[in-house]
């Protein structure tokens, strides 16, 4: 139970530190995006969307309802993210931990 829980909250910490940099400061955040989709939807606009979201991840971890599904949903935002990425690694590749984390929380017993 709590190494769920400190899973849980370590997920919501970086999920929402990255929800709340990329509004405070954009430009830190807006190259990450992949370009096939800035190609079609504004940057600025794309950002806060996945920001929006990324802090309804972050509660939904937190809340511990439906956790597995949660726990899907961030394993495959965070491989994402990394795949999006990949001439990014050198600062993505903390990501990969993000990933397994999440898949912890998939596999652990409660």
């Amino acid at each position: 139970m709590l190494a769920s829980l400190l899973l849980r909250i370590g997920l919501a910490a970086v999920l929402i530190y990255a929800s709340v940099s990329s509004f405070v400061t954009p430009s830190d955040w807006i190259g990450y995006l992949p370009h096939f989709m800035t190609n079609h939807v504004s940057g600025q606009l794309l950002l806060h969307v996945f920001s929006v979201y990324e802090t309804a991840l972050a509660i939904w971890l937190l809340s511990g309802i439906y956790l597995k599904y949660a726990a899907v949903i961030a394993a495959l935002t965070f491989s994402g993210i990394i795949l999006t990425n990949l001439g990014l690694l050198a600062v993505t590749f903390r990501d990969i931990t993000m990933v397994f984390a999440a898949l912890a929380l998939i596999f652990i017993e409660d």
